[in-house]
């Protein structure tokens, strides 16, 4: 072909392999719905099983209909996708790479659970921004203007107190935490040989003197205590890490492939059961587990040290959600069929001064660059959990105004689907069997 796309000669002709035939674990239904709740803000969400790992919706929104590409895109159309300020190019759930925010929270009570730094009585005074807390010159703020007053764990949990989690995240310090976030999820890829995947930061002292050069301060650990400073996370990794929360605790395998000889659910659950009754030292887990499971067999690993601890966290997201003064209470669902457990985050992109601070504008007031991230995790039904969500709006302002109410009419459409889909997917392990 020429300089002008007409073609002048054939050289030689070679016919095309066909590709292979895949069945993906994505839900076309929920993912069209996910991007009608999205209604092309800029964001994520993404759902999946807490036991087999699938992805049964994964939305990164805008999007761009990769047609335009299919025979050449025109240069102004080109022009005009680069330069979207909501970025449609970038994968959001699995590229993007954002503050978690109060989404953390749950998993720094359970690091400082599990590392008995703390107990489920402890209490913080939060004053509230005329007391902050003061460290060298810093000060480190609440969200909440008059304070909370003398706060439990579970109720700086359910509330989300920023001075309670400034405290538990000084006694717990950064490496321990590193270690739990690790754990359940977060600093590494999730699908990883599928996309772009990137890992996020989860960082500890040895991060920061590798990566930058710099000793690790303990005013970083307070920020990094509620989701703010160094750590980046994908919305993924956050669904992962409320997943394998929500299930008690254990490791599982995220995939967004359909697999012909994947277990099912009540085989994960034995396998999850075995794994906490079996809670050995790490040296005798491997041998005990290597005597019942083949070598290639998926082992759905305890990721904590007490099942306590999970319970207490999984019952404070509960609060949070379906008790008066939690921060996403005004989404919740009362019917037990639909009724889910969270807990929202408001990531700031910026710095706040103190003439900020004071002015107190409402999200449409700031310009919307400078907006916080509006963030929701969840799972669902609470009786009898099978779904994890994590749902982010950028520069949407606050979690509980932005990300839950989406998160309520989410969990409706997922659980009334699953029936079915639980059917399809028995019809699709047959068939493929045969």
């Amino acid at each position: 072909m020429n300089a002008f796309g007409k073609r002048i000669n054939q050289i030689d002709f070679k016919e095309g392999e066909q590709g292979q035939t895949i069945k993906l674990t994505i839900d076309t239904e929920i993912q069209k719905y996910t991007h009608e709740l999205l209604n092309e803000r800029a964001g994520s969400i993404s759902v999946m099983d807490i036991y087999t790992g699938e992805i049964i919706a994964m939305n990164s929104s805008p999007s761009f209909d990769p047609n335009l590409f299919l025979y050449g895109i025109e240069k102004n159309k080109w022009k005009e996708i680069k330069k979207d300020p909501l970025k449609p190019l970038l994968n959001k759930t699995v590229s993007g790479l954002y503050s978690p925010g109060s989404t953390i929270k749950p998993l720094v009570a359970l690091s400082a659970l599990e590392n008995d730094v703390i107990t489920t009585n402890l209490k913080v005074n939060c004053r509230g921004h005329k007391h902050p807390l003061e460290l060298y010159g810093m000060k480190y703020h609440c969200w909440k203007k008059q304070g909370h007053g003398y706060m439990s764990l579970q109720n700086a949990i359910k509330q989300s107190c920023d001075t309670y989690f400034y405290e538990a995240a000084r006694l717990l310090g950064v490496d321990r935490l590193n270690e739990t976030a690790k754990k359940f999820g977060l600093g590494n890829v999730v699908l990883g040989e599928y996309f772009n995947e990137k890992k996020g930061v989860v960082p500890s002292t040895k991060w920061k003197k590798n990566a930058i050069g710099q000793n690790w301060y303990l005013g970083e650990t307070l920020i990094n205590g509620i989701g703010q400073g160094y750590i980046q996370t994908t919305p993924l990794q956050l669904c992962l890490m409320t997943a394998q929360l929500a299930n008690g605790g254990h490791k599982i395998y995220p995939k967004i492939i359909f697999e012909s000889n994947q277990e099912n659910v009540e085989t994960i659950k034995q396998k999850m059961k075995f794994a906490e009754e079996n809670k050995l030292e790490d040296s005798n887990l491997l041998s005990a587990t290597e005597k019942i499971f083949k070598k290639d067999e998926k082992t759905y690993d305890a990721l904590y040290r007490n099942k306590e601890n999970i319970k207490f966290v999984l019952d404070a997201m509960f609060r949070s959600t379906n008790e008066i003064y939690g921060t996403s209470f005004s989404s919740r669902i009362e019917d037990p069929k639909y009724q889910f457990a969270g807990k929202t985050g408001t990531a700031q992109v910026k710095r706040i001064t103190e003439a900020e601070r004071e002015l107190d504008l409402k999200t449409s007031q700031i310009p919307y660059k400078e907006r916080d991230h509006a963030w929701y995790i969840a799972f669902g039904p609470y009786k009898n959990p099978r779904y994890a969500v994590s749902i982010l709006v950028e520069h949407g302002g606050s979690g509980s105004s932005t990300a839950a109410p989406i998160a309520k009419k989410l969990f409706k459409f997922v659980i009334d689907r699953h029936e079915l889909r639980e059917k399809i997917k028995k019809k699709n392990l047959v068939s493929t069997d045969i």
